[in-house]
């Protein structure tokens, strides 16, 4: 009757092994390090990179307790933070020549202290939420104003390009602002001008005024049009900056919206303010340009004269200049996807780019009137420029698709198909807000947070030893395994533990004791009514599970709701609540009951269980104890 099946105490087992080895790696804690990361895309941190670290320790009289490269980035680790910083300060000089223009990132972080084996088994430690690790905060304010903007500059080139293929003669497009001016001589081509708009900028709309023998019609964007150039600005933003900062592998950062137009920027671990913002700063767009291959542009190249007018000087990868004509042929701004490639004849790396059918066409007409010529691509990163290749263009190319080689590696490829993905920021944004959480305050925080689930699970322990007696000592230990288990979830799905999260785990703790009570409360019940110990237990725990069951969903509907509609700390308190249910109901029915059935399950003659005094109707109390 109460009997485990063999193969249940075996998923017990291990379901407690797989629980140790991935809560395991949270008892390592953290060591101070610091991290190198490329500061240009043409750049990479490799071995070489580590010699030249390692040799500057050296000189320093630094021994660092670990050195590996990760993720492109390499990351040193050291015994104290007085080393960390010491050890910052030996890398910076080593590696950066000039402070105005760095090669490298030179970063503060704090890196797990794992063992190798249990790192090799995939198990690490849950991420650290700001409140708890400590880092560093921003909040950033787009400047919606610059958006729409560039909406308006963008729509205007649009429409002189429609108005020219519609054969729609004006006297002059200006933009003022962000509205757009367009002048016109007589009423057949104001009829004109007003199909066009109608049909291909639906986000416009026209003003209608006389000057002179002139029609001109202002036209501005549409309410719900700037409406919508707003949110796509701060999403585009929100998006160029997760993926700069998820892809270089500084931390796990916290990005999201607050308010119509700020973003909050979180990340943990990182302790250098002046570095974060230089990431925070880091992104790339692309620029086509026709090559200047006048006489003179030809002598600009090799240094014999002088930049002519229109044009500019900017180095390729072998820093030979190249001279480009200053008008911008397409920009990134054109692109939709970016990714890294080989050629099918040469097999050399390439960076295959996607354009949207305004770019596609563009570049058709331009290849198309220049062939035999060379066009420059060039790489804009913090304001600089780089010759990423110019290839001289064999044929007119249309469809949209271009492909960027020339002596790139694979590793040069991929991450400047990186840069390009990440993107431009739709608008300008403005630090407004800015504060530092040190790693002493962060673990100062843990402490407090880990003392109130400590001592939660305590008194709740003792509480249901001396009323529950031996089924109190069982349901303690379930509780301990739902405790091991919640950890060991929520490290293996690598979730950000915050302030709220362990406000949540203490709760769950109270939760998942619920639930042994009920059990406990049903076989007291049982007992009362005369039935047998055997009986009593097996009846208990099945009649338990539909109430337990009943309980669990209707919380757990309640926590999808907050983590559905919640954000920040709401959802963090979510996501520890919801799985809390879940390895509740495992510990607390399943668990507890394998432990019972194997205590009292072989006694066939089994004439009391420990489960505390018992009322029975008549009024007398029985204490049921072995």
């Amino acid at each position: 009757m109460n009997r485990y099946p063999l193969w249940k105490y075996v998923i017990i087992l291990i379901a407690l092994l797989v629980g140790a080895v991935y809560t395991a790696p949270n008892f390592f804690g953290e060591a101070p390090a610091v991290q190198v990361s490329p500061a240009k895309a043409v750049l990479k941190v490799d071995a070489g990179t580590q010699v030249r670290v390692e040799a500057a320790l050296r000189e320093a009289g630094i021994v660092p307790e670990a050195i590996s490269l990760e993720a492109g980035s390499l990351r040193v680790r050291f015994d104290d933070t007085d080393t960390q910083l010491k050890a910052k300060d030996a890398i910076q000089r080593a590696l950066i020549r000039d402070a105005a223009d760095p090669e490298y990132v030179v970063a503060l972080n704090l890196l797990s202290r794992t063992p190798g084996w249990l790192a090799a088994l995939h198990a690490a430690p849950m991420y650290l939420g700001l409140d708890l690790r400590g880092g560093v905060h921003f909040m950033l304010q787009v400047d919606m104003q610059a958006a729409l903007t560039k909406k308006a500059e963008s729509l205007a080139g649009d429409l002189r390009t429609v108005l020219r293929e519609k054969n729609v003669r004006h006297g002059g497009i200006n933009r003022n602002g962000q509205t757009i001016e367009l002048r016109l001589r007589d009423a057949a081509t104001v009829d004109a001008a007003k199909r066009v708009l109608l049909d291909q900028f639906a986000d416009l709309q026209a003003v209608e005024a006389q000057e002179g023998a002139d029609t001109r019609l202002t036209l501005s964007l549409k309410p719900q049009s700037v409406r919508l150039v707003q949110e796509q600005a701060l999403k585009q933003n929100i998006t160029t900056l997760h993926n700069r900062i998820n892809e270089l592998g500084v931390a796990e950062p916290v990005i999201q919206q607050q308010g119509l137009d700020r973003i909050v920027v979180q990340l943990p671990g990182v302790q250098d303010t002046a570095k974060a913002k230089d990431i925070l700063g880091r992104t790339a767009t692309l620029e086509l340009r026709m090559v200047d291959e006048s006489i003179e542009g030809r002598s600009a190249e090799t240094g014999a004269g002088p930049v002519p007018f229109g044009a500019e000087r900017y180095l390729d990868r072998n820093g030979q200049a190249v001279i480009v004509k200053k008008q911008v042929v397409l920009t990134g701004d054109n692109l939709t996807d970016a990714q890294s490639g080989f050629d099918s004849q040469t097999q050399e790396p390439t960076v295959n780019l996607t354009l949207d059918a305004k770019g596609a066409r563009i570049f058709k007409d331009v290849t198309r009137e220049s062939v035999g010529k060379r066009m420059a691509i060039i790489l804009f990163e913090k304001g600089k420029g780089e010759v990423v290749t110019a290839p001289v263009i064999r044929s007119e190319i249309g469809g949209g698709r271009v492909q960027i080689s020339g002596r790139m590696t694979t590793t040069e490829a991929a991450d400047t198909a990186l840069l390009l993905r990440a993107g431009a920021l739709a608008a300008p944004m403005e630090i407004i807000e800015e504060r530092t959480i040190g790693p002493s305050l962060g673990a100062e925080n843990i402490d407090k947070g880990f003392a109130s689930v400590t001592w939660g699970f305590v008194a709740v322990a003792v509480f249901m030893c001396i009323y529950y007696m031996l089924f109190g000592v069982i349901s303690s230990v379930a509780l301990a395994v739902n405790l091991l288990l919640l950890v060991a979830v929520l490290s293996m799905l690598q979730a950000t533990l915050t302030l709220p999260g362990m406000a949540a785990m203490a709760l769950v703790l109270g939760m998942a004791i619920d639930a042994n009570v009920l059990i406990n409360e049903r076989v007291r019940e049982e007992l009362r009514n005369g039935a047998s110990p055997q009986a009593a237990i097996h009846t208990g725990y099945d009649r338990a599970w539909a109430t337990i069951l009943d309980s669990n969903v209707t919380t757990l509907i309640a926590g999808l709701a907050l983590l559905a509609f919640g954000s920040g700390p709401v959802r963090g308190f979510a996501v520890v609540h919801c799985l809390g249910i879940l390895t509740s109901i495992f510990s607390a029915v399943f668990f507890s009951r394998g432990l019972v059935n194997l205590w009292y399950g072989s006694r066939k003659k089994l004439k009391t269980v420990s489960i505390g005094t018992i009322w029975r109707p008549d009024g007398q109390a029985s204490a049921k104890v072995d």
